[in-house]
């Protein structure tokens, strides 16, 4: 399988809702700061809007194997705004340049599991401390954005590891 996104996501901010899962969508302008009509709590209260954090990506990969050991994940329940098909997840450590359409990205840290992750429904307070241990190292990656742009579902994907660069 060509390296490919799957599926494109983003929450406004609604009072009163959390912010997962965000909803699909067809086309995701990509910013400095972020994903237009995103809006990530964490990222704008707690790290004033840091850079390093601007997009949330996920591997089909991270959600399938989740999805064998019996969690009903599906795109979007992270909190990821875009994710990727036929991308190994042992490829995405920081460094790695992502260039999807005309979007360069650059990894910067894992996304730690958190209590946010209790709102999904099939986690709830009983089973989140499960959820956040079975998914430790397996949230996704954020990364900043080198070069903004609009990305289409279904835009390749080429990854560009660190080794690989030399």
């Amino acid at each position: 399988m060509a390296s490919a996104v799957i599926q494109l996501s983003i929450k406004p901010r609604v009072p009163g809702e959390p912010g997962l899962p965000k909803r699909p969508v067809a086309r995701l302008v990509v910013t400095p700061t972020g994903c237009e009509g995103d809006y990530n709590h964490y990222r704008t209260r707690s790290l004033a809007g840091d850079p390093d954090q601007a997009v949330l990506v996920v591997t089909d990969e991270a959600i399938a194997s989740l999805v064998a050991e019996g969690w009903p994940m599906t795109p979007g329940d992270f909190g990821e705004n875009i994710t990727l098909g036929g991308v190994a997840e042992a490829s995405l450590v920081p460094g790695t340049l992502l260039t999807i359409g005309a979007v360069r990205l650059e990894v910067s840290k894992p996304c730690e599991p958190c209590s946010n992750l209790y709102h999904l429904p099939y986690v709830g307070r009983e089973r989140g401390p499960e959820f956040l241990r079975v998914t430790r190292d397996r949230r996704g990656w954020y990364a900043r954005v080198l070069t903004p742009g609009t990305i289409g579902l279904s835009d390749r994907v080429t990854v560009e590891t660190p080794a690989a660069r030399g």
